[in-house]
């Protein structure tokens, strides 16, 4: 028998403590050794993790579902602010690309008249068209070039494609032009097919110019798209190059002259330069009187 309150060194199976904690000891030390050597718990380490994950998933979907929300505004954020910069930079694209047509059709434009020039053969000098006259009856406009660049009254005015007409007044910086369909002009013109002679008048329309000096007979050798270019009688435009083309040809029997009517060659409503023209027979006095005056200033 034992005394009060004194308890045996065993427990209910007669085992102590001491010997439990040496015999599970033993075990995990083999079992350690056995899982160093052979592993043979991985298998169930994998089938723990397998029943782990989804709790795992669970703890960690708050996180992950903020994280990716932060995400998804970032990029989005992102995204609108590339999307308004890359408008801002189409829209300067676009208009680089409108000043860049532009430039395209000026130096078009500008090689068209330099070959004009290589064409005619004289001194030229391109002119800006400054101001066109509104009153429609007027076909006149300003160019930006005066009495300092040489600019002389009754000087031709040529484009690309024709002549377009001459000078009338002229100041010291700027000189007022008349396009050739005004009402008060007249070119001396050829037919370029058969050489006839006549003079094309202006109307007051861009788009129309008139022979009125043809008679019946003549008008019979005239056809449809004929080219008129000019004559060189007068001396103020340059010989063979283009007027206009023949748009109608009407006989009158029962009048002397046939009504001719011809479309100019020139884009006359479309022009922004032009070329000024000195024709030879201009240059030769001019030379002369520089020649006089030089000599003049050499016996003196």
């Amino acid at each position: 028998m034992t005394g009060p309150g004194r308890t045996t060194g065993s427990g209910r199976g007669g085992i102590s403590m001491g010997a439990r904690f040496l015999l599970l000891s033993a075990v995990c030390v083999s079992l350690m050794v056995l899982d160093r050597r052979d592993q043979h718990l991985d298998r169930v380490r994998e089938g723990l993790s397998v029943l782990v994950y989804p709790v795992r998933v669970l703890v960690d979907a708050p996180f992950s579902g903020w994280a990716s929300m932060r995400t998804n505004f970032a990029s989005r954020e992102t995204l609108v602010a590339e999307n308004e910069s890359l408008k801002r930079e189409r829209l300067n694209a676009e208009f680089r690309l409108q000043r860049l047509a532009a430039l395209e059709m000026e130096n078009a434009r500008l090689r068209a008249l330099l070959d004009s020039q290589a064409r005619v053969g004289n001194r030229a000098l391109i002119a800006e068209i400054l101001d066109v006259d509104l009153d429609p009856y007027r076909q006149r406009f300003d160019l930006n070039r005066g009495l300092v660049d040489g600019v002389y009254v009754g000087q031709a005015l040529i484009d690309a494609q024709g002549i377009v007409g001459q000078v009338v007044r002229v100041g010291p910086l700027t000189a007022e032009a008349v396009l050739i369909t005004d009402a008060d002009h007249a070119v001396p013109v050829s037919v370029n097919r058969n050489g006839l002679r006549t003079i094309a008048v202006g109307t007051g329309d861009s788009g129309t110019l008139r022979l009125p000096y043809l008679t019946n007979n003549q008008a019979l050798d005239i056809a449809e798209g004929d080219l008129l270019v000019s004559s060189g009688l007068g001396g103020v435009f340059p010989a063979g190059y283009p007027v206009g083309r023949i748009s109608d040809v009407r006989l009158r029997p029962d009048q002397s002259f046939a009504e001719v009517i011809a479309e100019p060659a020139s884009a006359l409503d479309r022009d922004r330069e032009v070329l000024l023209v000195w024709n030879a027979a201009d240059e030769v006095p001019r030379a002369s009187e520089a020649a006089a005056a030089n000599l003049g200033s050499g016996v003196n």
